[in-house]
């Protein structure tokens, strides 16, 4: 792929075909404390080593990388790949690749700035703490562009970005585009029955009949995190993610053996809620959690029972947030369900660049039908949320 200049003389673009190919200390300078796990190398070296994402895949990687001129030191970088479909993105696209195709118009190869297989909301356009953001995002999303141009790709696409992101954006011409996932917020719990007395009295009573169903079936909880996690456990949790992908008919597997091998380098960031019958594995969720945050992304069962996806999904996640003091769960994209159970609609966007002036337009409009349903539900279910409002502070009541 040609890569464009920066057009500054002190910077230059490199488009680097694997996160492999930059220093791990390197790419990571460029993250806060803040960013997920997600955009650090470790994760994208994981999901790349692994083949889960590479150009067989539909992955190809093709990471942004501004660096000093002299000095050839990174000091800003974009997740980016190269894909040949519109799988395992989360912001879902496939109607409007249809569209081009009944235009005439080859949707495929196009950019993808953001993670694999991972729908959660961060910074994108990752900047070394030293350096000035809004100076150096206009310059990427500009270097976005001129990639596209150059290439003959259709389009670019910029998801899970950050609201500060998405305005440069689309002050540069890009499409804002607006969904919602459901997240669950720590209001200062000190236990899991503070939870319960928020929730209304239909749902509260729903939460402890499916909690009281585990001790029936004779099921147990275990919680692992960080160094406390097993080696040995890796590959079960493998077969785990299977056991959900191929129920499914619809289920892809994305992720491959490896990247489970691989998982064990960042122990540091992993907690997997087990579930045992009978002192055997039955169920478990892979969660990832950094700087106050529980990301839920993998669950699978090799045996069926009552409720024991509510179990190990969410009340495990929330007790555990609880009793850590994390702020926000975020369990992953779709499902109402999470809603009844105190999980709120939280915005989420994109940016998308179209380089077909029909086919923009027509995406254009599109968005803006759909950014007022999304806009009304959110708000629909902001106010009928199953948590009742926190009860007033002593400040408040003077």
């Amino acid at each position: 792929m040609n890569s464009p200049d920066a057009g500054n003389g002190a910077v230059e673009l490199a488009v680097v075909d694997g996160v492999s190919k930059i220093a791990r200390e390197q790419w990571n300078s460029l993250l806060g404390e803040d960013d997920s796990p997600f955009v650090e190398w470790d994760w994208l070296f994981a999901m790349e080593q692994s083949a889960s994402a590479s150009r067989k895949t539909g992955w190809a990687p093709c990471h942004l990388v501004l660096r000093e001129r002299a000095s050839h030191r990174p000091i800003a970088a974009c997740p980016a790949y190269l894909k040949s479909h519109s799988m395992g993105e989360f912001v879902f696209d496939h109607g409007w690749a249809e569209a081009a195709e009944r235009a005439g118009v080859s949707y495929y190869p196009k950019l993808l700035v953001g993670v694999p297989f991972t729908p959660h909301t961060g910074r994108r356009f990752l900047v070394a703490p030293a350096i000035d953001r809004k100076r150096i995002v206009p310059i990427l999303a500009g270097a976005i562009a001129k990639l596209c141009e150059e290439n003959n790709l259709s389009s670019a696409h910029v998801n899970f970005l950050e609201q500060d992101e998405a305005a440069a954006l689309v002050e540069l011409g890009f499409l804002e585009r607006l969904g919602y996932q459901y997240h669950w917020h720590n209001s200062g719990f000190r236990e899991f029955d503070d939870y319960l007395n928020r929730l209304k009295h239909k749902r509260r009573s729903a939460v402890r009949h499916e909690r009281a169903a585990l001790a029936e079936q004779g099921i147990e909880l275990r919680i692992v995190a960080g160094e406390e996690i097993p080696d040995e456990i890796f590959p079960s949790m493998y077969r785990l993610y299977l056991s959900t992908i191929d129920k499914l008919y619809w289920g892809r597997r994305y992720l491959t053996p490896r990247f489970f091998e691989l998982a064990k380098n960042f122990k540091r960031y992993l907690c997997f809620v087990l579930a045992y019958r009978a002192g055997r594995l039955i169920a478990g969720t892979f969660n990832v959690q950094k700087s106050g945050v529980l990301y839920g992304r993998y669950w699978g069962c090799f045996e069926e029972h009552r409720f024991l996806h509510f179990n190990v999904c969410y009340y495990a996640g929330i007790e555990h947030c609880i009793r850590n003091g994390l702020t926000r769960f975020e369990p992953g994209a779709g499902g109402e369900y999470k809603w009844l159970r105190g999980f709120d609609p939280a915005l989420t966007r994109s940016a998308h660049l179209i380089a077909h002036p029909g086919l923009a337009k027509a995406v254009a409009n599109y968005l803006k039908r759909e950014r007022r349903e999304v806009m009304a539900w959110i708000e629909e279910g902001r106010e009928r949320s199953q948590l009742k409002p926190p009860p007033p502070t002593d400040v408040e009541t003077q």
